[in-house]
């Protein structure tokens, strides 16, 4: 999100009371916008409602420094001071901002609480000389005792008494004022009270008069100081600006709601209408982009996340944002059936911010493309005339530019085992064996019928010198030769593999070292397992007695197996 859309989450949330929440939102914006004097000084509104008034001071000083010129700053700094008990920071700054913007009826109105508020401290601290039994006083002195024969003078001690900040109404009447004079020790400052009081019965004149303070029940109990009245935050004044985005993130809700509803028009209507108000928002694009995606207007929607990416680079948006309509963008291409657009701006969006469903969409793109490509450049003759320059290449022993044209072929007919047999003939007399084999598998996989591709693999496995598996593959391939085309070259390759059988069992290895292999084959599982199978033993005696009976056995594929394992094994010499 944006500082502007963070601030205006803040300011919701401040009227709504949330200030902790705001205090977040406000924060958050300042992180992506440190120089806006704006955002501090609705900070420091906040923490004020939450009584954190160090915060708030801070807050309130960097408004100030950074909008000197800006009232609103200083008020918020002097409500801070006022919060803190700093009453003369408090109306001195107060003043400062007042020079700046005179008649300011919010600094006005913060200076005259401050100004209260001093004098009501002042009035609590003088009244306290009127606490206590005050009547005694007042009677043991003979200057003011006759002020006490005045009903209203006593009742006024008494509100004095129960609330020390009414001292302030008082402050006009002479009697009240002498009194207090005389009982801080200071004489009579008011002017004449020495003779009969104007307030004084006229029967009392001249006459000793005694006076009884109030009986308990006619005293008032005194009641605790009240505590000073904490100053209320000053409410957000949202400039022109701040209201207008506040309404466009009304609308772009708007629109998201008839979005939701599948009511695309009308969603569209209430993006406009919020762009016309916020034209820095660019989640409002973003969002108008996926109604104009739904609706198939993918021109529309491309020209719409354009404006987005430019927006928010120029207003600094989260890359998320961007991701966002790049990768819409992609999505659109996608649907526009324009792959290598799709592909370049799915790579864009990833780049801003990898999201598993932009990556997927890429990855299954990229595939899409490189078999249209593949299909694009498919043609059997073209790849038949290529087979024939290789099997041409073949026959002069030129191998490795055999291998081109048939690598040539397989591009442009995948489909044909022949290309990938012949390049793995090539690639046999080349030693290179791990790609024979593989062209060998490709070449079955595609017709487990051609023959051909068994027999190089055969070879490939006897050049390996792994007889056993070169032996299973013939014989798998005898199975599949039903017309017996390839029938005498298995054979003879079977042949070559028990030759070769027979000389690492029979051939010039010491006696020794056939003792040694033999002990090895003892201890190999698979070994003991044919070994320990009445059925293997039959067959084992059947044949020791007459040789001939192997080829009987060798038809079944899994005696014939075992018994080329115990041959590879030693267990069994041909002889």
């Amino acid at each position: 999100m944006s500082a502007e859309e963070f601030k205006a989450l803040g300011n919701k949330a401040f009227a709504a009371g949330d200030h902790a929440t705001a205090i977040k939102h406000f924060s958050d914006a300042i992180a992506l916008d440190p120089n806006n004097h704006v955002l501090y000084s609705n900070r420091s509104a906040s923490y004020a409602s939450i009584k954190d008034y160090a915060k708030a001071l801070e807050d309130g000083t960097k408004t100030v420094e950074l909008k000197p010129d800006w009232a609103k700053g200083y008020g918020r700094k002097a409500a801070a001071y006022h919060g803190l008990g700093d009453s003369d920071n408090a109306i001195k700054t107060y003043e400062e901002g007042l020079k700046i913007e005179p008649g300011n009826k919010t600094l006005e109105s913060g200076l005259r609480q401050v100004e209260e508020s001093y004098a009501a401290q002042a009035s609590s601290g003088l009244s306290s000389i009127f606490q206590g039994d005050v009547f005694s006083k007042i009677q043991a002195n003979p200057k003011i005792s006759h002020f006490l024969h005045n009903e209203g003078f006593r009742q006024k001690i008494i509100a004095i008494q129960q609330d020390p900040n009414s001292l302030s109404k008082y402050m006009d009447d002479p009697q009240i004022m002498n009194t207090m004079m005389y009982l801080m020790g200071m004489g009579d400052m008011m002017g004449g009270s020495g003779g009969p009081s104007p307030f004084m019965p006229p029967s009392a004149a001249g006459q000793a008069q005694s006076y009884e303070p109030p009986t308990p029940q006619q005293a008032q109990p005194k009641s605790e100081p009240k505590p000073e009245p904490t100053p209320e935050p000053e409410p957000m004044e949202l400039s022109e600006e701040d209201i207008k985005k506040q309404e466009a993130i009304k609308e772009k809700d708007l629109g998201n709601a008839e979005y939701k509803k599948k009511n695309f028009d009308q969603a569209i209507a209430h993006y406009e209408k919020a762009w016309e108000l916020d034209n820095t928002n660019v989640t409002i694009l973003t969002n108008k982009s996926a109604v104009l995606f739904e609706m198939g207007k993918y021109d529309e929607c491309i020209a719409t996340c354009e404006n987005a990416v430019d927006v928010g680079r120029e207003h600094r948006a989260d890359y998320k944002i961007i991701a966002k309509a790049f990768g819409r963008m992609g999505s659109s291409y996608l649907k526009k059936d324009d792959l290598a657009l799709a592909i370049k701006f799915f790579q864009k969006s990833l780049a801003e911010h990898r999201t598993p469903d932009i990556l997927a969409k890429l990855k299954d793109t990229e595939k899409a493309k490189a078999i249209r490509e593949k299909e694009a450049y498919r043609d059997p003759k073209i790849a038949d005339a290529e087979r024939e320059k290789g099997n041409e290449l073949f026959k002069k022993s030129n191998f490795a530019e055999a291998v081109k044209h048939y690598s040539e072929a397989i591009k442009r007919n995948d489909q044909d085992p022949r290309s990938f047999s012949n390049r793995a003939a090539c690639y046999t007399k080349l030693m290179a064996l791990n790609e024979a084999l593989k062209d060998c598998e490709a070449c079955i996989a595609l017709d487990p019928t051609f023959i051909k591709g068994y027999v190089r693999k055969a070879a490939i496995e006897f050049i390996k010198k792994d007889y056993t598996k070169c032996l299973e593959i013939c014989e798998d391939a005898k199975t599949k030769d039903v017309e017996k085309k390839h029938h005498a070259e298995l054979d003879q390759q079977i042949y070559k593999c028990y030759q070769a059988l027979n000389e690492t069992t029979t051939g010039p290895a010491t006696e020794a070292e056939r003792e040694e292999a033999l002990k090895r084959a003892a201890t190999d599982p698979e070994v003991q397992r044919i070994m320990n199978d009445p059925v293997m033993q039959q067959i084992l005696q059947q044949m020791q007695q007459n040789p001939a009976a192997i080829q009987e056995h060798m038809r079944n594929p899994v005696i014939a197996a075992n018994i080329r394992k115990l041959i590879a094994s030693g267990i069994i010499r041909m002889g």
